[in-house]
């Protein structure tokens, strides 16, 4: 596929093979961008941005419906591409389109809904003869580098609130998976978005980014990925809004009072769907002493059972990794975790990019598999003694994305809610649980700013103070 910079889709003799993860065939090319290309990119961008500015929030809001519309048309195409460019089980892959196309709604409804407000400027002592109101812009030109595992919906989250509000869209997707992001610039271009309104350039981050963020005419940045590069992102971004989007290791606290059954299935099903690549994987399980033997055993059956594979066999629970070297570096973390005294109790193989589920208990906090984000299908399970050692525990760890607990008992739940550092709670739920809607982001090294439509838009406009002085 081409590339689309300055209203019109172009073609490289330097290219990118797009490769499917399961099987290591090419499925297409796009053009590796350059420094130059982002400029040229970021130039038309700015000529965009004044365009939107000026369209009404009906348009917009037709625009992105239509988009929507059009997704939902093209939905086994999506799926397909996703699976093909990314790895995820088909199943998994026609989800992701669904959720994007909300997301696209979402944002659509977003767009009719943001207004100022008045200001009771006479709560201020002598002042009785002005009147204020607020109006909120937007900011221009975002910025949206996108990651490889959600290559639709995760960018969806990022250009459907940037279009809402009246910006154009710089879009990086990731250079493991643009074909999804490329399809939805397509789509939106045929929705009617006005044609320098969106710039998708891809190619590699490391020689493309800096050129991006650091550009003065950029003055948004929407990143999801690692810690690693978020920080570099912040330290080249300059003076302009950002959210981060970052890493996690995402804690899941399983109480003396908790269904075991329900936990195990509940524990496999967001520790391992999507290969374990989500931010928000289960991934450091800290169960009740009284109940740890009991759920070890519980955890190993429906963990044998889920298989990798094909990702388009429909009896398949999980594809592969996105790269061999991502695959062996989790099977390094395992065989780490072993020499310094862990258990496999399931799992623990890998061919190539498929690596199987797998549980490692007895895990300890300086273990690589509990310290870093593993993004990868296995957890790492250990007890606790009570709530205090459960929650310190989950709080033991430079990331704050999401955390969950399985419990009955009201006072241990509301504990959890208040005293573990995270962005996102659950209560009787794991911590891979999001609703598009929802404002979704971290604390600590999980990064900055908030997620959801509705939420996004607020930071991707910027609000102005005006003041009538009556009488004058």
């Amino acid at each position: 596929m081409k590339m689309y910079i300055c209203g019109e889709w172009v073609d490289r003799d330097d290219k990118m093979s797009v490769v499917n993860p399961f099987d290591q065939s090419v499925i297409d090319t796009v053009p590796r961008g350059s420094a130059a290309d982002v400029g040229a990119a970021i130039t038309s961008a700015a000529r965009g941005a004044q365009v939107m500015a000026k369209l009404p929030a009906h348009r917009r809001y037709t625009i992105l419906k239509r988009a929507a519309d059009l997704m939902a048309e093209r939905a086994d195409d999506l799926a397909e591409t996703i699976t093909r460019e990314e790895g995820k089980v088909i199943a998994e892959g026609r989800t992701e389109v669904q959720r994007a196309i909300q997301t696209i709604t979402l944002s659509a409804e977003e767009s009719k809904r943001l207004h100022g407000e008045t200001v009771p400027l006479d709560a201020a002592p002598g002042v009785v003869s002005q009147f204020g109101f607020t109006i909120r812009v937007p900011v221009g030109v975002v910025a949206a580098i996108a990651p490889f595992n959600f290559p639709l919906n995760l960018v969806c989250h990022k250009v459907g609130p940037a279009l809402a509000g009246g910006n154009a869209v710089i879009l990086k997707p990731a250079g493991d998976t643009p074909l999804s992001a490329l399809k939805l610039t397509e789509i939106l271009l045929e929705a009617g978005l006005p044609e320098e309104a969106i710039q998708t350039v891809t190619g590699s981050g490391a020689e493309i980014g800096d050129a991006i963020t650091g550009d003065p005419r950029v003055r948004k940045i929407t990143f999801t990925g690692s810690m690693e590069v978020g920080d570099r992102i912040c330290r080249n971004a300059g003076i302009k809004k950002v959210t981060m989007e970052l890493g996690s290791n995402s804690p899941l606290i399983i109480m003396s009072d908790a269904d075991i059954e329900k936990v195990a299935a509940a524990t496999v099903a967001s520790g391992f769907s999507n290969a374990g690549q989500v931010c928000i994987s289960t991934q450091r399980v800290f169960a009740a002493r009284a109940i740890y033997a009991d759920l070890l055993d519980a955890l190993v059956k429906p963990t044998q059972e889920f298989n990798a594979g094909n990702p388009f066999d429909e009896d398949v629970k999980m594809g592969p990794m996105i790269r061999q070297n991502d695959a062996e570096r989790v099977e390094s973390w395992i065989a780490e975790a072993v020499g310094q005294g862990a258990r496999v109790i399931a799992g623990g193989e890998r061919e190539g990019t498929l690596h199987t589920a797998t549980v490692i208990a007895d895990a300890r906090a300086e273990m690589l598999i509990s310290r870093e984000e593993l993004f990868g299908p296995a957890i790492a399970v250990s007890a606790f003694e009570d709530i205090d050692d459960a929650i310190a525990k989950a709080n033991d760890s430079r990331f704050g994305l999401s955390a969950g607990i399985f419990t009955q008992n009201v006072d241990w739940a509301m504990r959890f809610a208040q005293e573990v550092h995270s962005g996102n709670l659950h209560i009787n739920a794991s911590p891979q649980w999001r609703a598009d809607v929802m404002p979704y982001g971290g604390l600590k090294d999980s990064g900055m700013g908030k997620e959801g439509p509705g939420y996004a838009i607020e930071e991707m406009t910027e609000l102005k103070m005006v003041v009538f002085h009556m009488g004058g």
